[in-house]
């Protein structure tokens, strides 16, 4: 067994415009301060991290890597959740996320999805020179908006959608496996990748490819009352980063997984705070631990009670206490009584 390395924390929710979150150097002293090891960085903040610059310049990249090791830190994955939406739009989320293009392709949607493609293979290309094995991203949606289909289910648009997305990715994937890097899909509400089903599907749309695998984040597994203990048992050969993000679903006599709309308050479900949720993280850590993942545990702070800023203190001691240090032997090792094949024998005995 290994030890999972952490904590990590992903900074898409803290990078802004003031101080420290404002320059990847001031962010990189924060979060050493609180004991983090690890960063988990976005590829949207050029302030922060130059993705078309790391795929081209190994200085680059030597300098980053540099300037976090001088706090003790290192990089977990890098990020492109929001590149990787943009590989597949539905329609009807055009407008929607156009602000996550870059303005001269707004509004064109070929142009928009070349773009992606290109800002996902830089990815692949500058997580080598960093020196990372897994990358983070989401998987775009083309049927999401028939998840719960009215008129009836068509099997024909879901396998459409299956093998356009399969499409769309294989290029990536092998950018990616060129790279030695792993694509690590968020399963998460509003992609098509949302589930084990899903995963699934994709999966066998892309020829079970090596670099298709899976960022584990449990808080999106619990709102859709999935077993996310049961869900490491069956994928955790492909789970290789990890989102240690809290949530709760407190059923009500008004609305459900849904949501009805409501802002994240008042909803049913709703993520909150390392330990201020429902989730089973010791029984995580220990299959996680069980099944060897050598990845990350990176904090995700998404609550919509608590301040960011007491999240992210409390979460680095949160994850450091539930990391498992593997023993390096047997506790019984003490009553061994040999192995001697005669007295094997003997015991089962054989003549």
């Amino acid at each position: 067994m290994k030890t999972i390395k952490g904590p990590g924390i992903f900074l898409a929710q803290f990078i802004g415009d003031t101080a420290p979150f404002n320059s990847l150097e001031s962010i990189a002293k924060w979060a050493a301060d609180l004991n983090y090891k690890a960063l988990q960085i976005p590829c949207n903040h050029k302030h922060i991290f130059d993705l078309e610059l790391a795929a081209t310049s190994q200085s680059y990249c030597d300098e980053i890597t540099g300037l976090l090791k001088s706090y003790g830190l290192e990089i977990s994955e890098l990020s492109t959740h929001l590149e990787g939406q943009l590989i597949a739009v539905n329609p009807a989320y055009e407008q929607a996320f156009s602000g996550f293009a870059p303005v001269h392709v707004r509004g064109n949607k070929k142009e928009t999805q070349d773009w992606a493609t290109k800002m996902l293979k830089n990815a692949a290309v500058a997580s080598k020179n960093l020196g990372l094995s897994s990358h983070a991203t989401f998987s775009g949606s083309l049927a999401w908006p028939y998840l719960y289909p009215w008129p009836p289910h068509n099997k024909q648009l879901f396998e459409e959608c299956f093998q356009e997305l399969a499409n769309r990715w294989l290029p990536i994937l092998d950018c990616f496996d060129e790279n030695g890097v792993d694509v690590c899909f968020e399963l998460h509400p509003s992609e098509d990748l949302h589930d084990g089903a899903t995963f699934e599907r994709f999966l066998a749309a892309v020829n079970g490819h090596k670099r298709c695998n899976i960022l584990f984040d449990p808080s999106h597994l619990h709102l859709q009352h999935i077993d996310y203990l049961s869900f490491i048992d069956n994928y955790h050969d492909r789970i290789k980063a990890f989102h240690v993000k809290d949530a709760e679903f407190v059923p009500n006599g008004k609305t459900g997984v849904y949501g009805g709309y409501l802002p994240w308050l008042n909803r049913a479900g709703r993520f909150r705070s390392l330990g201020d949720g429902q989730i089973d993280f010791k029984s995580i850590f220990s299959k996680l631990t069980q099944y060897e993942y050598t990845g990350w545990a990176v904090l995700e702070w998404e609550c919509c009670i608590k301040n960011s800023n007491d999240g992210a203190i409390e979460g680095s001691e949160f994850i450091k206490n539930h990391i498992i240090n593997v023993s390096d032997r047997a506790f019984d090792d003490f009553a061994d009584t040999g192995s001697d094949i005669n007295d094997i024998r003997k015991l089962l005995g054989i003549n």
